[in-house]
């Protein structure tokens, strides 16, 4: 099939590279000139591993390209698949706008009877919308729009594409799910077909729930740390519970960093707001995950009391290990209050992400782990790199001596058994 995939961020440029390892023709489309010359040099805008080799395969092949050129990409296009990344502000707010924008400019040039696929991030009801903008200014054209919610996870965004769980799809008529499900055939038959707006909304509340989970767990863990318990413990117990089960969101760890889980949060805050609806249990999430967010700052205040002068290593910068993006990322934030409290920060990182300008004069970045510990009092676990888990705790101690380690998630648990090092983790008393 020919399609049309609008928006080359990192869900745009996994979903061109995936479609056309499955054998479709794939043209990806962005206004942004910068981001279409690196893609076809196959580089991605954002690292995650191997998209360069599959772009790269596509390019060879001559069934992927990439060009700016909205007509080019467009005739002849079977299916528009929308990917553009939704803006979202320092609130979690997010600028519809901008995709709406972006897909209008496209609508001129598309064949009749396309179907247009979107899993941007957008409100429940914006198909409906994009339905009015159509009929409005090209009635003839007859354009079918429906909704696939994203499943994009940084690290393992391929896998998770070319192998799903399943997938779900909201359509208007049995032939736009006849021509969905042959674009889909190389991947996945275990299709959940609904209505539109029950696929935008299952989006919402997917994610409402696992930020709900993320902050259910963190509170129960925080209770833990003042009364002796192992939220860890608390977790398998969870778990056991048939009407809860093995599968279930339930880690005691670090807050959620916004993103998609705010986003969808603040979504359907809005919505019940519009129709006049008390949601205070959906209200609350983000109160709770904003709170625990400081939980690294609060532990290393009650251990080494005023940070003023004292050096902390960070191991870990990044939003998620596999990527590249500091965007949304709780080390930075944390980086940045320490910064304000006058500690000393060295960190280390495995990706070539850029620290950010403000960072300048005031933080240190060590070319490996160990070399961030020389002279630290203290060690944040931020981003779980797997590099990380192969430091043997001697080389730690070597280097380090006496020192506090804190890891919201428990990644490096090893570190427990030194006698030389205190080791704070969420969920467990110190």
């Amino acid at each position: 099939m020919k399609v049309c995939v609008l928006g080359l961020s990192h869900l745009g440029s996994v979903t061109a590279g995936c479609l056309a390892s499955i054998g479709h023709d794939v043209t990806g489309l962005d206004s942004d000139t910068k981001s279409v010359e690196k893609l076809r040099e196959a580089t991605p805008p954002i690292m995650e591993p191997n998209l360069d080799v599959l772009i790269q395969e596509g390019i060879q092949f001559g069934n992927l390209r990439f060009t700016n050129d909205k007509k080019l990409a467009a005739t002849g296009a079977e299916v528009l698949w929308v990917t553009h990344d939704t803006p979202v502000d320092e609130d979690d707010q997010a600028d519809v706008e901008f995709v709406f924008k972006e897909v209008s400019k496209v609508l001129p040039f598309l064949e009749n009877d396309t179907i247009v696929l979107v899993s941007s991030q957008l409100p429940v009801g914006s198909i409906k919308r994009f339905e009015a903008i159509a009929v409005e200014k090209y009635p003839e054209k007859n354009l079918h729009f429906s909704y696939s919610p994203e499943n994009l996870r940084l690290g393992k965004a391929l896998d998770v594409f070319l192998h799903p769980d399943r997938v779900i799809i909201g359509v208007r008529c049995q032939g736009d799910r006849e021509i969905l499900g042959k674009l889909l055939e190389g991947i996945t038959d275990n299709i959940f077909w609904m209505n539109v707006e029950s696929a935008e909304m299952t989006k919402h509340a997917i994610n409402a729930f696992l930020g709900m989970s993320i902050t259910f767990i963190n509170e129960i863990a925080s209770i833990c740390e003042n009364i002796g318990a192992d939220a860890y413990e608390v977790e398998m117990g969870l778990k056991s519970e048939t009407r809860i089960g093995p599968a279930a969101y339930l880690s005691p760890g670090a807050a959620f960093a916004g993103g998609t889980l705010a986003r969808d949060i603040e979504f359907l805050k809005d919505i019940g707001s519009s129709n006049k609806l008390l949601n205070p249990l959906i209200a609350a999430v983000r109160k709770s995950n904003d709170e625990h967010k400081k939980w690294i700052q609060r532990r290393l205040v009650s251990v080494l009391g005023d940070l003023n002068g004292k050096r902390v290593a960070v191991w870990g910068l990044t939003y998620k290990p596999g990527t590249s993006t500091l965007r949304r990322s709780l080390s930075v934030e944390m980086c940045n209050w320490l910064r304000d409290e006058g500690a000393e920060i060295v960190v280390h990182d495995p990706s070539k992400c850029k620290l950010p300008d403000s960072w300048r004069d005031h933080v240190v970045r060590t070319e490996t782990p160990l070399e961030a510990l020389e002279g630290a009092s203290a060690l944040v676990i931020a981003t779980q790199w797997p590099e990380y888990r192969e430091i043997a705790v001697q080389d730690v101690e070597n280097v380090a001596g006496r020192l506090a380690v804190f890891d919201s998630n428990r990644f490096v648990s090893d570190f427990n058994k030194s006698p030389v090092i205190s080791y704070f983790s969420v969920g467990v008393g110190a």
